[in-house]
């Protein structure tokens, strides 16, 4: 038993009212966004239920760190929206298992510690587009349906509905100075809830966005032709789909390892993930992954162990089966109050206070990714694009930083002392620094403090003593370590290679 409870990560003190109210909590939040993003999609309501019961549960217990909650999420839902609408729901059920299948493999061959890649500019503004995306869909919250049309909330609706998420704001942000016993989110849930059925008030509900009521999600095989060309149409949707799932889920997991200072299971996670997904696919789910909003009310409730994802989980379910004619009566207001206390939670206040001093292509990176991420809800884009300009500044800066230290011994033979790598951003330089017509008939190119890296530095070394072989002259390279010496291996041109053993450099292992 103790085996069993240490593989769920429970060998820790739990405080288990703490968990258990968060865990409530978290699920009060998670049902009107997952209601919200089924039904943008043109999915049944009970599919985004589903999801999160499905997520909540599996990744709750087998996923890479306590604390994480995932569910029925916006980033994954808005990519399959066109096939959706091309191709219909059981064409999304396949997509969702292609891409647990994907984030499984990931986790498998131990590819989760990539996440660790992205640069601090890129996650400071992957969290303020969340968090700016949190808030505008909240803002959605105040429109109605009138006459099949959406409209803004006018007169007293307005008033309503404003004053309700104000009171909500209001007790989540003074509860805490007077106690912390209880999570203010849910305090703040039931005291407007309390108000709005006593005092029969009208506003908006869950109920009017969509019935919460069901049974337990069914086992299904997707109806898709078991056909190659079946599998080229869910295969780009499957793909994307894992793509964003496992780069919200593993930067919310880099987050959560910040805010609480403990270190997760990247690759760990991804298997979880993907277990999920998988397992969606087969029980009418719409897949998911980790929610950032969730999981910082979850955090922020106080919970930092795995039973509050599990009694969320448990909670969804027991909505869908039993409590539906309860929880399609909670006020909106409440929900929205809370989402928007969330929104301000995650954005990343502490980017401003550097951003004076923050380098100004940090400065780009992060207004980008900001932008990328609100304006076109692609997190996976936002993210590759803000990685691909840092790594492409931190090549030039590189490239700009190689140099050669000269000096010729008793024998007359000319040294090469060379700093920095050599790949192809720093090749130019690294043969400007050459003199082939003064240069004595044998040079020594030292290598103990740089590094071959790539391709186009085996290329610009088979030019170098070509160029000095047409003069008759030699060039010898010394203290390659062995990496560079393996890449070096089928170079031919390259002669006279003095070996001497240098460090073997290695990718951090998760």
């Amino acid at each position: 038993m103790k085996k069993v409870l240490n593989l769920f990560d429970f060998k820790q003190k739990v405080n288990y009212k703490t968990e258990i109210l968060a865990g409530l909590t978290v699920a009060m939040t998670m049902i009107p966004e997952s209601l919200s993003f089924a039904i943008l999609a043109g999915f049944p309501p009970l599919v985004g239920l589903y999801a999160s019961f499905i997520m909540g549960l599996i990744t709750a217990i087998f996923g890479g760190r306590p604390g994480l909650i995932s569910g029925g999420a916006g980033a994954t839902t808005v990519v399959l929206i066109a096939l959706m609408n091309s191709h219909g729901l059981e064409y999304v059920f396949g997509a969702v298992i292609i891409a647990g299948i994907i984030q499984v493999i990931v986790g498998l061959f131990k590819l989760g510690k990539f996440i660790r890649l992205v640069p601090q500019p890129v996650m400071f503004g992957f969290v303020n587009g969340l968090a700016i995306i949190i808030f505008m869909s909240q803002i959605e919250q105040f429109k109605v349906n009138v006459g099949g049309n959406i409209e803004w909330m006018t007169g007293s609706p307005f008033l309503i509905m404003a004053g309700l998420v104000a009171l909500t704001i209001g007790i989540i942000v003074l509860l805490p100075k007077l106690t912390k016993a209880i999570p203010a989110s849910l305090v703040a849930i039931i005291v407007v809830f309390a108000i709005v059925y006593f005092f029969g008030i009208d506003t908006k509900q869950v109920i009017d966005i969509a019935s919460v009521s069901g049974s337990l999600p069914p086992f299904n095989i997707p109806d898709i032709p078991f056909t190659f060309e079946a599998f080229k149409t869910v295969l780009p949707y499957g793909l994307i789909m894992a793509a964003v799932g496992l780069t919200e889920g593993l930067l919310t997991l880099n987050l959560v390892d910040e805010i609480t200072g403990t270190k997760g299971q990247s690759n760990r996670e991804c298997v979880a993930q993907g277990t999920a997904n998988i397992a969606n696919g087969f029980f009418f789910g719409m897949g998911g992954c980790p929610m950032i909003a969730q999981t910082l009310v979850n955090l922020s409730s106080g919970s930092r162990a795995r039973l509050s994802g599990i009694i969320a989980a448990i909670t969804i379910l027991t909505i869908i089966l039993v409590g539906a004619p309860v929880i399609e009566l909670l006020p909106m207001a409440a929900l929205v109050g809370v989402m928007i206390m969330v929104a301000f939670g995650t954005f990343e206040w502490a980017s401003f206070r550097v951003f004076t001093r923050m380098p100004k292509h940090d400065i780009f990176v992060m207004l980008l990714v900001t932008l990328i991420t609100v304006f076109l809800h692609n997190l996976a884009l936002a993210v590759l694009i803000g990685v691909i300009i840092s790594a492409l500044v931190f090549a030039w800066d590189n490239a700009k930083r190689i140099r050669a230290r000269k000096s010729v011994d008793e024998n007359g033979i000319k040294h090469y002392e060379i700093y920095g790598p050599l790949f192809f951003g720093s090749t130019a330089t690294f043969m400007s620094k050459f003199n082939v017509h003064k240069d004595s008939e044998e040079i020594i190119v030292d290598f103990t403090e740089s590094r071959i890296v790539d391709m186009s530095a085996i290329e610009t070394l088979n030019k170098l003593t070509e160029l000095y072989s047409k003069h008759g002259k030699k060039v010898h390279l010394k203290h390659l370590s062995g990496d560079c010496r393996k890449l070096l291996s089928n170079a031919e041109a390259v002669i006279d290679v003095n070996i001497i053993e240098d460090p073997t450099y290695r990718v951090v292992a998760d």
